[in-house]
């Protein structure tokens, strides 16, 4: 019995990788093209796309805010929308926002979905950092 999951969708890798060998853009399929889709959702700022202006989600608008309950409200229902609005391979089940590590720069956002097409459930953590960078622990010495 084939395990053939090609009805979940391909599209790019993201971001975008190509092969040297064969000179044609690296693919992903399956679950790992929804997650990938749900990151590049999550990362995109509403205007960004000038042929589908309202696609994203416009985090970077809470990226000053204090964590409190009416802001995690707020980001949960950005979220919701954006999920509900630009994919329909999942239905969305429910939004966390661990924000553990918000004096630190970052908090976890955390999707649990189903594949609508196979009835699979599971879920993906998008880290949104308010610190641009990898090293988030460095400090700038004053001068």
């Amino acid at each position: 019995m084939s395990n053939n999951k090609s009805f979940l969708g391909v599209g790019w890798k993201f971001p975008p990788t190509f092969d040297r060998r064969s000179g044609s853009v690296m693919l992903v399929s399956e679950e790992t093209d929804i997650k990938e889709s749900l990151e590049i959702l999550l990362s995109t700022r509403k205007g960004e796309r000038n042929m589908l202006p309202e696609f994203g989600c416009n985090l970077h608008l809470m990226a000053f805010e204090a964590i409190n309950n009416t802001t995690i409200g707020q980001l949960q229902s950005m979220i919701r929308d954006a999920i509900q609005d630009f994919e329909p391979r999942i239905t969305l089940d429910n939004v966390d926002i661990d924000a553990k590590g918000q004096t630190d720069g970052y908090i976890n956002i955390i999707i649990y979905y189903t594949i609508n097409k196979s009835n699979t459930s599971t879920n993906m953590v998008y880290p949104y950092y308010i610190l641009e960078g990898n090293d988030l622990y460095f400090k700038p010495i004053a001068g």
